[in-house]
């Protein structure tokens, strides 16, 4: 059995991008090994920072908190990836991309845009997004997907620079379903490397996602999103 694993988390440090509004990051030294005989380091950052899960209080004080989703919003299961690269900078993700429905109970659904390549640059930010239809279809019974994650800021469109076109469609549809036990598939952004996960995939790799969110309350929390591959026939790519 051959099997790969990739790391899809941005790695977290001082300046690092944020979505427009949230707290900037930055890390600094609170003891030394010179000084303290360790080294701690300072902390300042959002909930919302890097590749991160959203809970459903994220849009709404009346939902459920990170703290109250089964395993504290850890999630493990089948990822199935949507390959949507090539698209143009602000386009909408229709429902034709989707597949027919999960292939596994529990099944973690990826949309690779490949803007995780503009990481660090404004072309971050005008990155596609799920259509309102789209994220309606992912939240209802018929597929029931468990987490939906990207390779960008959002699920929705990030607004252009003094734009007021702000929505949360997406975020509505998948994290306010109504008859969902904990609020509705979770959503997991700012992934990267789906290009490798794609790569292996193309290899014959059977490909699983573990995402593991930091045990803090509230709206969401930084995460190491892992993907991993087996195969019986292929060496690791």
């Amino acid at each position: 059995m051959f099997e790969v694993t990739i790391d899809l988390s941005v790695p977290i440090g001082t300046g690092m991008p944020v979505y427009p509004g949230d707290p900037e990051v930055e890390l600094s030294a609170a003891l030394t090994v010179a000084k303290d005989g360790v080294n701690v380091q300072r902390l300042h950052l959002g909930s919302q920072t890097g590749t991160h899960v959203d809970a459903p209080f994220h849009i709404d004080d009346s939902l459920p908190g990170l703290h109250e989703l089964p395993g504290g919003g850890v999630f493990v299961g089948p990822a199935e990836i949507v390959d949507v690269r090539g698209l143009p900078p602000r386009t909408a993700i229709g429902p034709e991309v989707l597949p027919a429905r999960p292939a596994f109970t529990g099944s973690i659904l990826v949309f690779a845009t490949g803007w995780s390549r503009y990481w660090g640059t404004d072309e971050y930010f005008a990155h596609p997004y799920l259509a309102p239809e789209t994220a309606a279809a992912i939240a209802s019974q018929e597929y029931n997907w468990l987490t939906v994650g990207i390779d960008a800021p959002s699920v929705d469109p990030t607004p252009e620079p003094g734009s007021e076109a702000f929505t949360l469609a997406a975020h509505r549809s998948l994290l306010a379903r109504e008859d969902a036990a904990f609020g509705g598939p979770m959503v997991v952004e700012n992934l990267t490397n789906l290009d490798q996960v794609l790569e292996a995939k193309a290899d014959g790799y059977l490909i699983s996602m573990m995402v593991f969110p930091l045990r803090l309350p509230g709206d969401g929390a930084p995460a190491r999103a892992v993907a991993h591959g087996l195969s019986d026939t292929k060496d690791t790519p």
